[in-house]
């Protein structure tokens, strides 16, 4: 007599002696509620073996859902034991577990519990997604499974554009994506209507008879009745049981999980083995990505602070090292083993006028000193220069001809005077760039003309190369040069010079010479009335300074990036509330804590560095920006790098405690979770 039970092969009765495929005793399971705790299961003992169908009936609270995540090790029993397949589940932490849902059971949810941004088929693939399967192969089961399933022409499209009972056949594919020995289902035809729920439940019949495990909780009587076995449970105990019926013969494997090649019209379950190492994190970043690519605007937001904290790294950094190269070029240009004599005693200065306490006697002794290359006296005075039309106020410097080979000033046409022309008080002048510029404004060849400085003429006898800036800011080719005796005779009428400059030979012994230096002129004038400026520590001392200009600069854009990394972290602890059913859904199908860590902190890690990226490229066109207004700049790849870095390390940071915390969710609160 037909009693509405599938009629394929019956639930297995094993020989005496073996073993039940699973096996619970005297299962308790109690909540704390604050200081109440509530006993949902007591005492629950059960053994279910391989290819059975059982129902498990009950009233609403009556502790059946909970059996039913206990059996597929969503949760964990308070008291009692608990083994599948000989291994005893109860002892397990959490990733072991997962490892069992994942190549034990299938979930088949009342309300189908897909990934809502995800297509069917990427919906099915899930659970080999954490088994380490091929990309390659778990589409192609996945494609396969929805067409054995009547989907195939569904399989792109995503869950609200299915129907509910398209959605739960996804769930079924789902499912088995794994092989699915164990199917678990939950109130499978509860969100349906009579239809579609007789379809659901026919297509359950058909897996028990391929030889599937069904393990069914609903609370109608008549889809209880299509199973082989019911179980009443109620106040969370077991208070009737059908039994297993007797068969003459084990269950069948399922053709669902057979080995590639094997004949049969369901789709194969290639072989996971072990991953290549890379697969893994290559996953992970696909998940991450695609979840990105979901939540575009969230994703925006979080790139913004990352972007402006590295773009705000690259172009300080830029500027504040192109201030430094501008300051030390300037050095340079002055030359670096040059000692600068001043007249003055050191750390004082003067109201008015000079005092005159260097002569040109004093030039000469200092070259007879060990380590002196050039010694070059200089007595610079404010003139007016004529050509033609043309007038410019700048400096005339009475000097001697080793003053090119000292500041290592090459020339861009003509001569620098010589001695002859020292001892003959020749009325000759060489121009810098700039005053050059300033008279000869038709294109007039300077060499061989005659200016008139202060009224007297001077013949041009060369241009030197442009220069440009010294340290202070100051045009070095706003200047013009003279014999030191013709300066004297024709325009300043002093025998007294106002700077004598020493070049060194050895820079390693500069600050040697310039103690012998400043104690042969104590000698000669009996007081230290002169100041030395050594350019060697005027570079270094610059140096140290557009250093820390830099670091400061430097340490504002790194606050920058820590405000975009608590930006990030906070954007991502919302993103875990809001994906708190998704990480349930990634749990339930066999993803360990590891797995959900990964995923999440991964996805921290591509904002970041998408954000570095994006910023460096920010960064940089700021920087140009900069340039175009005449700000110098320095890019190179150093702080891009250094940028780069931190922003991926601020993702590692600020997007493991979201992490962390998606990786710690109780797989059934989060799956209960709205």
């Amino acid at each position: 007599m037909d009693d509405g039970r599938a009629q394929g092969p019956l639930a297995p009765v094993p020989d005496a002696g073996a073993a039940p495929l699973l096996s619970l005793r005297d299962i308790t399971k109690t909540y704390t509620r604050g200081e109440v705790a509530v006993d949902v299961l007591r005492g629950v003992s059960l053994d279910i073996w391989a290819g059975e169908f059982v129902a498990i009936v009950g009233a609403s609270g009556s502790g059946k859902t909970t059996l039913l995540n206990l059996i597929g090790c969503l949760d964990r029993p308070t008291n009692g034991s608990y083994r599948v397949g000989g291994v005893e589940a109860a002892s397990l932490d959490a990733d072991g577990r997962a490892d069992l849902r994942r190549a034990t059971f299938g979930f088949i949810f009342q309300q189908y519990n897909l990934l809502g941004t995800a297509t069917a088929a990427e919906n099915v693939e899930v659970p080999a997604v954490y088994a380490g399967m091929a990309r390659r192969d778990r589409l192609a089961r996945a494609e396969a499974l929805l067409t054995q399933l009547g989907l195939d022409e569904r399989s792109d499209h995503r869950p609200s554009q299915l129907s509910g009972g398209q959605q739960q056949r996804v769930s079924v594919a789902r499912a088995l994506m794994n092989g699915g020995q164990i199917i678990l289902a939950d109130e499978p035809t509860g969100a349906l209507d009579s239809k579609s729920g007789a379809e659901v439940m026919a297509l359950i019949r058909d897996l028990n008879r391929q030889g599937h495990t069904i393990i069914l909780i609903t609370h109608d009587a008549q889809v209880a009745r299509a199973a082989d076995r019911v179980i009443e449970i109620k106040d969370g105990e077991i208070v009737s049981d059908t039994g297993a019926r007797k068969m003459p013969a084990a269950a069948p494997a399922s053709p669902w999980s057979r080995p590639a090649g094997a004949k049969s019209s369901a789709p194969s379950m290639p072989s996971t083995g072990h991953a290549a190492w890379w697969m893994p994190l290559a996953e992970t970043a696909w998940l991450a990505l695609n979840a990105l690519r979901v939540n575009f605007m969230r994703t925006l937001l979080t790139l913004l602070g990352i972007m402006i904290g590295v773009a705000s790294v690259v172009t300080m950094l830029a500027v504040g090292n192109g201030a430094k190269q501008q300051v030390i070029e300037r050095i340079q240009a002055m030359g670096t083993n040059l000692l600068l004599i001043r007249t003055g005693a050191p750390n004082q200065r003067f109201a008015g006028g000079f005092r005159a306490t260097l002569v040109p006697a004093d030039a000469d002794a200092i070259a007879e000193l060990p380590n002196v290359r050039h010694v070059v006296p200089e007595f610079p005075f404010q003139v007016t220069a004529r050509f033609g039309t043309n007038d410019h106020q700048t400096q005339l410097d009475g000097t001697t001809p080793n003053y090119v080979l000292a500041r290592e000033w090459p020339l861009a046409e003509g001569i620098f005077f010589d001695d002859e022309d020292m001892r003959a008080y020749a009325p000759v002048v060489v121009l810098g760039d700039t005053v050059a510029k300033a008279l000869f404004t038709r294109g007039e060849d300077p060499l061989g003309q005659y200016i008139l400085v202060n009224n007297n003429p001077f013949q041009v006898i060369g241009v030197l190369y442009p220069k440009g800036a010294n340290d202070s800011g100051q045009d070095m080719d706003d200047m013009m040069f003279t014999p030191l005796t013709t300066g004297r005779l024709r325009s300043f009428g002093q025998r007294f010079v106002r700077t004598i400059t020493v070049a060194v030979d050895d820079m390693a012994r500069i600050d040697e010479t310039q103690e012998a230096v400043r104690q042969l002129l104590i000698r000669r004038h009996g007081v230290e009335d002169f100041q030395i400026r050594n350019m060697a520590q005027v570079m270094e001392t610059a140096d140290e300074t557009q250093d820390t200009l830099t670091v400061m600069l430097g340490s504002i854009a790194a606050i920058a990036l820590l405000v975009g990394g608590i930006g990030v972290m906070n954007i991502m602890l919302v993103s875990v509330t809001e994906r708190t059913r998704e990480i349930g859904i990634r749990m339930a199908t066999g993803a360990r804590r590891l797995d959900i860590l990964l995923q999440f902190a991964t996805e921290a890690l591509v904002v970041c560095a998408v954000g570095g990226g994006i910023g460096i490229l920010l960064g940089v066109g700021a920087a140009f920006g900069f340039a175009a207004f005449g700000k110098p700049i320095l890019i190179s790849t150093g702080p891009m790098v250094m940028a780069f870095g931190c922003a991926f390390l601020t993702g590692l940071i600020f997007g493991y405690l979201p992490a962390r915390r998606a990786a710690d969710l109780d797989p059934v609160a989060a799956l209960g979770s709205e």
